[in-house]
This record gives C-alpha cells, structure tokens and sequence, in this order.
C-alpha cells in the first residue's frame, strides 16, 4: 500500500480506444504533492505519510495549521492529507509527486464528498415507494408512514430511515480502474463522489478485485 493522491474534479469527458470502445472519464487535476512528515509504530502506534499540496498564503490558515507547516518546511498548504502506507513503501520526506504515482489499469479506491442535496423527505432519501394513491391517504401520499409500534419497546428505534439530510457525506468508491495519466491529469474511468471544484482521494485498492 503505497501513498495516495489528493485531485481536484475537473469534470467528466469520454475517451475513445482504437478499437472503437468508448468509455466515460472523470478527470483530476493533480498538483505536485509534498511529503512533510512520517508516522511510525514506535511513536504513533501505525504507519503513515503526509502530505500538502496546493500552496495558499499563510494568513488562510489557522494558528494550529500554521505553526504545524513551519515546524515541517515553512511552505503552506490548503490541503494536508495521510496516508497509511508502511514508511519502507513510503516516499522520501522533502521528496515530491504527483499524478505519476499511479499507472495506467491500476485499481484505486477513490473517495470524495458526496453533493450534498439539502433536506429530503423518505422517498427521495431512501427510495420508499410512499403511501396509496386512494383509499383514505390525504395530503400525505410521500410520506414515510409510520416510525414506531404498540406499547412495547414503545420508542423509535436509532438509525430509523426518515426524511433528513441527503448528501454531503464521504463516499468511497472501490476498484475503480486509471484509465490513463497525462500530465498532472489522472483520468479515472468512470464517476467519482462530489461536485466539480472538489478534492478527490485515491489510493490504492485495498480490495484490489478487478471489474469486468
């Protein structure tokens, strides 16, 4: 398990083969990421690497952030990631990468934010078929009926699926396949989890199960 790679979502564009196959892409900007610090089992209890990448002024960063950038090189990062990866797989700290990290067919795990979609009611948030069309149902037909029974346990159970939040959360998408690297461009066949403008984590497939 090697380290991984922070991208912003650009968009989605289809790519041709020669032999006619088409397939859908999203498309990550990848800037250069800098190794900053390493986590061992002696001192940390697990083995990990971090990273920074996109550069930012100091003044966009908290007093924490701050003080932490300067003890580990004095440049400044909007995003500071870790990644699990044995510190013997892991790259040189004062070293750099990008999207070259990965080749093309490899599979990756590829995590991002969901869209977030604001306030959902059942129907639309857990795919409930909703109440009769007839038959007594007045002005409730996309509600979610009822959350709970009789006297005993006589409370609504956590985790009940109701209307709420729908969106906005860590999505991990596995085994999605590199189409290809270009640049500091990596396409990954396929969507991926979150708006265009969001940052996009992929590493290596834990699984590691190709699709067909």
């Amino acid at each position: 398990m090697r380290s991984g790679i922070i991208g912003k979502k650009l968009g989605m564009t289809r790519m041709l083969t020669a032999d006619g196959r088409q397939y859908a892409v999203t498309v990550l900007k990848v800037e250069r990421h800098n190794v900053l610090s390493h986590k061992t089992v002696e001192k940390h209890g697990y083995e990990a690497v971090i990273v920074g990448t996109v550069e930012v002024p100091e003044k966009k960063l908290t007093k924490p952030l701050q003080g932490y950038f300067k003890k580990v090189g004095g440049k400044f990062y909007k995003i500071l990631r870790e990644f699990r990866t044995p510190i013997t797989e892991a790259p040189a700290l004062g070293t750099s990468y990008g999207a070259d990290l990965f080749k093309e067919g490899q599979l990756v795990d590829v995590s991002g934010t969901s869209k977030g979609k604001g306030f959902a009611g059942g129907m639309k948030r857990h795919n409930f078929g909703g109440l009769r069309a007839s038959h007594g149902v007045s002005v409730s037909h996309r509600s979610h009926g009822s959350i709970g029974n009789r006297e005993d346990p006589g409370k609504v159970f956590k985790g009940k699926k109701m209307a709420g939040h729908l969106g906005s959360k860590q999505v991990t998408l596995q085994n999605a396949e590199i189409h290809g690297v270009d640049g500091d461009l990596l396409l990954v066949r396929g969507g991926v989890p979150g708006p265009v403008g969001g940052y996009i984590f992929v590493k290596e497939a834990v699984k590691g199960i190709r699709q067909q």
